[in-house]
């Protein structure tokens, strides 16, 4: 007989006990003034070497049954432990019985439902692999992406099943749909009457923790997404911070962000309650949230830390249950920070830094109110040294490319092992693209970004895919597009435009062109355009782009957010 999914309408979450969040002390780093390296602290295993992420999560489960596992605040539903448990062991039942393994893939495009959740543990217990995309990506990136994954099975909100369906058409798989079911589509309730296998168990991985977990996405040198891989390893979860399963979670980022997996692995592997809700990010939303839910430990990306941090309701809102403010993913500014901190009223903000590539976060600050605007300490396990440009090693406070270290294995960019090597290096360094420093008590600072990609509401994207469309325009000669940076929203892409001789174009013509051809919301023109007579160049004629930037902002007497 098929056990029927509990729906209960939520209640608050169990109740927060304070002295189960132990208040975070700086973490300690150690320099090697020879090697020039600094290092975090030695790893503490707290799981079982041989286990994978699935089986981790399983057992955990398994101790602790009847523990409030998630809350939909928009869809009214509650999760035990158990039932999410049991609704995971059905997805991987669904899976086994459709013959999909270890080696195949399995792709999710969605928001935080009900159901997310058991896809991605269910995925986990059959050691599949499961390439994530966010919602607002291009047919195009689609296609290219699950063109090269080739999943087997793709899991998706009814609201993006056609621009799915179209961008896999040359593949043979089937769409799930986990809300706003479609004509066509097999609804996620059909696979929950899936009946759970006897004597159920997780799958032992073939490879060991190395094996794939999930594949996420990055942007290339030439702008293109890669799918970025993402081993079994147990690095992957923040041992740094005391979690207790009476802890309450919250946020936004969905899985197809390192910070939104990092959230659901400490969720399964600490029994933590997540709460979440599949609605546009709204910052009043997230305040009511945190009163009603007493959310503990809160997420944000740096765009969205600006807004919330902005929002009238954050200034009236009940924050006092908040033990861990996590933000990061791109620059915030200082400002910000210190608005933030002002309103908490306590040391509670902790800005991270990571990179998809490692697999794993490189420091979290935990000593805000002495190194503000820092990125912290490296993690325990984590190695980072600075390379000047001719790739002598720096010292602290020297500014160069940021490197890191942590011993775990990278599988690379799937499909990509040319890009994967241009990465990492012999001595399996990993260079982070980063200009950053450490400071003489190893706190580390970002400084800049050495390559021109830019990150508007933590979608990355690059300046050619815009110049490039501008380009088709028939009046306009050249192009040159950068990021103007906005607290709330991270780089505004903006351009300067020059025309043919006789043009009548105007700014608004290159605006409107813009978001006419191109689909994504992060890649329009949000910083607008200017008419130049030539663009900014160096001495070798090519085009300057901080110079033009420059120009773009005296010109149209605009300041950047600091």
């Amino acid at each position: 007989m098929v056990q029927q999914l509990t729906t209960k309408k939520p209640a608050d979450a169990q109740k927060q006990d304070p002295s189960s969040l132990q208040k975070p002390v700086p973490l300690k780093s150690n320099y090697n003034a020879k090697l020039k390296i600094w290092s975090g602290a030695p790893i503490q295993n707290r799981f079982g070497k041989d286990l994978s992420i699935g089986e981790l999560i399983f057992k955990e489960m398994e101790r602790n049954p009847e523990l409030i596992a998630q809350i939909s605040a928009t869809e009214e539903t509650v999760l035990t432990r158990r039932e999410l448990q049991q609704n995971a062991m059905r997805v991987t039942s669904y899976l086994r019985r459709e013959n999909i393994g270890q080696q195949d893939i399995v792709g999710l495009m969605a928001r935080h439902t009900t159901h997310m959740a058991a896809v991605a543990y269910g995925c986990f217990f059959n050691g599949t692999p499961v390439h994530c995309l966010h919602k607002s990506y291009e047919l195009a990136t689609i296609d290219k992406l699950y063109g090269l994954t080739r999943p087997k099975i793709v899991f998706c909100d009814g609201d993006e099943y056609e621009k799915v369906k179209t961008a896999t058409a040359g593949l043979d798989l089937k769409i799930i749909t986990l809300r706003n079911h479609k004509p066509g589509s097999i609804p996620i309730q059909t696979i929950l009457e899936t009946p759970i296998e006897d004597n159920f168990q997780p799958t032992r991985l073939e490879l060991g923790n190395d094996q794939t977990l999930a594949i996420l996405c990055s942007s290339g040198t030439t702008g293109t997404p890669k799918a970025v891989t993402i081993s079994n390893s147990h690095l992957i979860i923040p041992t740094d911070v005391k979690i207790a399963s009476s802890t309450v979670q919250y946020t936004y980022s969905t899985l197809d962000w390192i910070s939104g997996l990092i959230m659901i692995l400490m969720a399964g592997a600490f029994s933590t309650t997540s709460i979440v809700a599949d609605n546009e990010f709204d910052p009043g939303f997230v305040c009511h949230l945190i009163e009603k839910y007493k959310v503990a430990l809160l997420f944000a990306s740096s765009p969205h830390a600006a807004k919330l941090g902005n929002s009238k309701e954050f200034e009236s809102a009940d924050l006092s249950s908040l033990k861990y403010f996590f933000y990061g993913g791109a620059n915030c500014s200082l400002d910000v920070q210190q608005r933030i901190r002002h309103r908490i009223g306590r040391n509670i903000l902790h800005f991270g830094y990571g990179i998809t590539e490692l697999n794993a976060s490189i420091g979290i600050n935990f000593n805000y109110d002495g190194k503000p605007n820092s990125v912290g300490r490296p993690l325990s396990g984590v190695q980072v040294k600075v390379l000047a440009k001719d790739g002598s090693l720096r010292g602290p406070n020297e500014v160069g490319e940021l490197c890191v270290y942590n011993g775990q294995h990278w599988s690379g960019y799937y499909g990509n092992p040319e890009e994967s090597a241009s990465v990492k290096d012999a001595d399996q360094w990993l260079h982070t693209g980063d200009l950053g420093y450490l400071d003489e008590d190893g706190y580390i600072f970002i400084v800049d970004r050495i390559k021109d990609m830019l990150k508007y509401q933590n979608h990355m994207y690059y300046p050619s895919d815009i110049e490039k469309v501008i380009a088709e325009i028939p009046d306009v000669v050249e192009a040159c597009v950068f990021g103007i940076f906005r607290a709330e929203n991270g780089d505004e892409a903006a351009a300067s435009v020059l025309l043919k001789e006789g043009s009548t174009l105007q700014a608004q013509d290159v605006v409107d062109f813009v978001e006419r051809h191109i689909e994504a919301k992060y890649k329009q023109l949000n910083g607008g355009a200017l008419i130049v007579e030539d663009l900014m160049r160096s001495a070798n004629g090519k085009t300057n782009r901080r110079a033009t930037k420059a120009h773009f902002l005296k010109v149209t007497n605009t300041r950047e957010d600091k």
